[in-house]
């Protein structure tokens, strides 16, 4: 449960925002959570110097 609880805390700041009429800032807040994942999903993997 601890995984899911960014997750369900965009989901009902994105909920609470819609339903207060303000659905542009919800939009800002989904698309930026959106690349947020995609950015820790995807980024390049930090190399330690003294690996080699």
């Amino acid at each position: 449960m601890k995984g899911f609880l960014p997750w369900l805390t965009v989901l009902a700041v994105v909920l609470l925002l819609s339903a207060l009429r303000m659905r542009a800032l919800a939009t800002i807040v989904s698309v930026g959570w959106l690349v947020w994942c995609v950015w820790t999903w995807f980024r390049p993997t930090r190399r330690d110097p003294r690996s080699g």
